[in-house]
């Protein structure tokens, strides 16, 4: 395994959440999939999506789309250290970042994608770490333990590690969460779950 091929989230409308991410984000089911679940669950699920894109008009054009479409605001978009960004939890419960690196716009605003990235929350991240290069990931950025980013292929979603209680900051969010993750990884040749719960299954063949 060295790759996340896709992420479902488990939501309770799946026709509803596929209309919002359509609509909203322009996701067409490729990297990002939805499927029925009433598991119970409830505070922060554990996780963040972000898409990352070219500058900040398409942050705002991206953001502005969510919102229209149902989502709730957590922190709206502005300037940081880093560069530009907001967050919005879609109606089904996910946290959804919206960011670029970048300081002004340069080309036509659109809402194109550059990349799509999952940020666990994990208790320990130098083992959950290890844990994923056992699997067979390759460290792209390292930060001691405070955060991990792993090397990705294009059309695939990245995958980092940042504490869970820090992660939960940057989402604006609490940090207290029980129940289901709603959220099955895809990537690899067998089932599997990481050391802090995150499921993962294999990509089916076509």
């Amino acid at each position: 395994m060295n790759s996340i091929d896709a992420v479902t989230l488990e939501v309770a409308d799946p026709e509803a959440a596929a209309r919002f991410y359509s609509d909203a984000f322009g996701l067409d089911g490729s990297r990002v999939r939805v499927r029925a679940s009433d598991s119970p669950t409830s505070g922060f699920r554990g996780f963040t999506l972000s898409l990352v894109v070219a500058q900040p008009g398409n942050v705002d054009a991206l953001f502005t789309a969510a919102v229209d479409a149902g989502a709730t605001v957590l922190k709206p978009a502005a300037k940081s250290l880093w560069g530009y960004g907001g967050v919005v939890q879609a109606p089904d419960g996910t946290v959804w970042q919206i960011a670029t690196s970048a300081k002004k716009d340069t080309v036509p605003v659109g809402r194109d994608v550059e990349e799509v990235v999952l940020l666990l929350g994990v208790e320990d991240v130098k083992a959950t770490k290890r844990f994923y290069v056992e699997q067979g990931l390759t460290v792209g950025k390292s930060f001691g333990g405070k955060y991990v980013e792993f090397a990705t292929g294009p059309g695939t979603v990245k995958l980092s590690l940042y504490k869970r209680r820090a992660l939960a900051k940057v989402a604006g969010v609490s940090a207290e969460g029980t129940g289901s993750h709603r959220l099955v990884l895809s990537g690899g040749t067998r089932p599997f779950a990481d050391p802090d719960g995150f499921a993962w299954q294999p990509e089916p063949s076509h």
